[in-house]
């Protein structure tokens, strides 16, 4: 294979994370910054991000290769595919993020009164859970009260109970059929 002039005379990007990483290497990071900080600021832009936030996002990369060069595993990807990872996944963090309801648009003060039907259907409701409840084999109600009203994982459950995560989850799904019959 041929190497092309190009090729021979780039810098080898491994080096200069490895250097960023043994002793905080300022003038290995300028030539990283100098070098990727233009290609994510217009790779962001391709993608339908603003210039000012293409460019926050940017620097926030480049910071993070800064304090992050030691994570950095080069049997993982090449460095250009590592930094262009952090970058995609900050577009989608800025995404997340303006989409994200903010204080000023959730709805303040007290709920209104519930309705006096709503009341006695929850009431009633919930009476005829307590009884289908009551009417369960013992080792399935347990497992319900753990799961459902101490709010414990099937592993917790498990972990706690020792029995097999597999009779866990069939003795719940076997109750939860049981109760959505009782209820219907």
């Amino acid at each position: 294979m041929q190497v092309t002039e190009a090729e021979a005379t780039r810098p080898d990007w491994t080096a200069q994370i490895e250097k960023i990483r043994a002793t905080q290497d300022a003038t290995a990071f300028q030539e990283l910054f100098v070098h990727f900080a233009p290609r994510i600021k217009a790779f962001l832009m391709k993608s339908g991000t603003t210039e000012s936030m293409a460019e926050e996002c940017a620097q926030d990369v480049m910071a993070t290769v800064w304090n992050k060069a030691q994570q950095f595993d080069p049997a993982r990807a090449g460095v250009a595919t590592w930094i262009f990872t952090i970058a995609r996944n900050r577009r989608i963090d800025m995404i997340r993020k303006q989409r994200r309801a903010e204080p000023e648009d959730l709805p303040w003060g007290p709920e209104p009164e519930p309705d006096q039907v709503d009341v006695i259907a929850v009431q009633q409701d919930t009476l005829r859970l307590q009884q289908a409840l009551a009417i369960l084999p013992e080792n399935q109600r347990v497992l319900i009260e753990r799961a459902y009203f101490n709010d414990l994982s099937h592993s917790e459950i498990a972990e706690t109970t020792g029995l097999p995560l597999g009779t866990i989850k069939s003795r719940i799904r076997l109750a939860l059929e049981r109760l959505r019959h009782a209820m219907n």
